[in-house]
């Protein structure tokens, strides 16, 4: 693989460290295409709730499909391989071609194919809605966590509030948005329209996603304090057995320095014996 070539994660291609320009580029356009993704949720319900007509639907398809395309050709003409990114971000080019589908398809529940069609392209988005969001999702934190898991529970809540006719209130929406996102399901109100069964499938993807998100947080979190309370021990065992030594090798320095002891003394050495005297001779 070239060293120009960007990288491949869930259809979605980063420009290459090397090119500053795009990665500024992806930056920019990063809120523009969130927006443009959301818009698409009520064009989902417009025809389902039969309360706003089917154009504004097609428009905000067209403006999802428009944004995207725009991102990806900014970022994409900054770089020097531009087909080659184009071809390895996959889900933005489904995610457009879905949007202009959706936008000639009316979004009918008697019509299984549009439907079929409609429910691909929003969990599409929720997967792009959720890759662009993922840097402030991994950011970590439990408060940040526990801050985007109410904003995502209120948001469904309001939902619920909008699409099912017995949630008579905003609270019995947060209610069934809790229930429904954490898999609990007491039954004291259940979604009952066909809008309301579908977005309760994306509530149980998305809130679920959440919710364990920050009960990771708070397990990693206890895990965290019992193992610096574990490295804490460690260190002041470590530091004890180090200061022990250190005092037995200042014991053997000041012996060393000391009188010798009388068994290690070196013996003297004894004097030369005298030269026996010669004999005169004759």
């Amino acid at each position: 693989m070239s060293k120009h070539a960007p990288s491949r994660t869930w259809g979605l291609a980063q420009p290459p460290a090397n090119s500053p320009g795009a990665a500024r580029e992806r930056s920019r356009w990063r809120w523009p295409v969130l927006v443009s993704l959301l818009a698409t949720i009520p064009a989902f319900y417009i025809e389902l709730l039969e309360q706003l007509p089917t154009p504004l639907a097609t428009a905000l398809y067209l403006m999802a499909a428009a944004v995207l395309g725009g991102a990806l050709w900014r970022v994409a003409r900054r770089l020097d391989h531009p087909r080659q990114y184009l071809r390895r971000n996959v889900l933005d080019l489904a995610l457009i071609g879905g949007f202009a589908l959706a936008a000639l398809l009316p979004a009918s529940v008697e019509s299984p194919a549009s439907l079929a069609v409609r429910l691909a392209v929003a969990l599409l988005s929720l997967v792009r809605m959720v890759w662009t969001l993922r840097p402030w999702i991994t950011r970590g934190g439990l408060g940040y966590l526990l801050m985007l898991a109410c904003a995502v529970l209120c948001f469904c809540g309001v939902g619920f509030w909008a699409l099912e006719p017995r949630v008579q209130t905003l609270g019995d929406g947060l209610w069934l948005a809790f229930t429904t996102a954490a898999t609990v399901g007491y039954g004291d109100i259940v979604p009952s329209t066909p809008a309301a069964k579908i977005f309760a499938v994306f509530v149980v993807l998305l809130g679920y996603a959440v919710l364990s998100l920050v009960t990771a947080a708070i397990a990693a979190m206890w895990v965290e304090t019992t193992e610096r309370r574990i490295e804490h021990d460690i260190l002041r065992e470590l530091h004890l057995e180090v200061s022990a030594l250190r005092a037995e090798v200042a014991a053997l320095r000041v012996q060393g320095d000391g009188p010798t002891p009388p068994n290690l003394a070196t013996p003297p050495t004894a004097p030369n014996p005298a030269p026996p005297a010669k004999k005169p001779a004759g």
